[in-house]
C-alpha cells in the first residue's frame, strides 16, 4: 500500500530528526513512521532499492540505518528536503510508492 498523500491531516508530528518532523505514532523498531514535511517517506513501507537516491539530481536523500524493521534495515532519509526542486523523480522511481512530494 503506496504512502497516504493525507497522512499531514491523519497523524500527528511526534519527534524531529535530521531537522525534519516526523509523523507517528512510532513504535521502534517496527513502525517508524513518515519523514519529512515536503519530501516525505514512510519508513514503514520503504523498501531500501535506492532508486530514489539514485534519480535525485539535487542529493535530497541519505541513508539511515534502521535495524530489525521487518521492511528493510535502511531507510532513504529526506534529510536534504529544502533543496527539493520538485521534479517528483523520486516519487516516480520508488516501486513502492513510499515518498510523497508536497508542491509548494
Amino acid at each position: 500500500m503506496p504512502i497516504d498523500p493525507e497522512f499531514k491531516s491523519k497523524m500527528q508530528v511526534v519527534e524531529q530528526h535530521e531537522g525534519h518532523p516526523v509523523w507517528g505514532p512510532i513504535e521502534p523498531p517496527s513502525k517508524l513512521g513518515i519523514h519529512g514535511e515536503k519530501v516525505a517517506v514512510d519508513f514503514d513501507i520503504c523498501i531500501a532499492d535506492g532508486a530514489c537516491i539514485d534519480v535525485c539530481p539535487v542529493g535530497v536523500f541519505e541513508w539511515f540505518d534502521t535495524p530489525g524493521h521487518p521492511a528493510s534495515e535502511k531507510k532513504a532519509d529526506p534529510v536534504n528536503e529544502d533543496q527539493c526542486i520538485f521534479c517528483l523523480a523520486c516519487e516516480t522511481a520508488c516501486p513502492v510508492e513510499a515518498i510523497k512530494v508536497f508542491m509548494e
